[in-house]
């Protein structure tokens, strides 16, 4: 993923609000499955971990992107964006297209 297209996803996710949060229990296998459907079905999901969680949120981002096959958009405070592409042809997301070198 190139810088530019990071970008727009970033720009994309400051409106939305987190539809998962993380807590005490910390990653779950639950959770990990319901986010990989979300992930299939949005595109582009925003996770918030609450407080009573110990764990690092860069290292949560970093376990759920592994195991949904996404990718970690940006992690701000207790707040992580992931990204994954859509398996069939229309995409609800259109990133930018990467530069070509002339």
């Amino acid at each position: 993923m190139t810088s530019k297209q990071r970008a727009y996803l970033k720009s994309l996710a400051m409106t939305m609000e987190p539809i998962f949060q993380i807590g005490k229990s910390s990653l779950t296998p639950e959770n990990t499955q319901a986010i990989g459907e979300a992930l299939d079905a949005r595109e582009l999901i925003k996770i918030s971990v609450l407080q009573n969680c110990m764990d690092d949120p860069h290292e949560l981002a970093q376990v759920v992107a592994e195991r949904t096959r996404s990718q970690v958009v940006q992690v701000i405070g207790k707040k992580i964006v992931l990204y994954k592409e859509g398996k069939d042809n229309k995409k609800k997301i259109e990133l930018p297209q990467k530069a070509k070198k002339s």
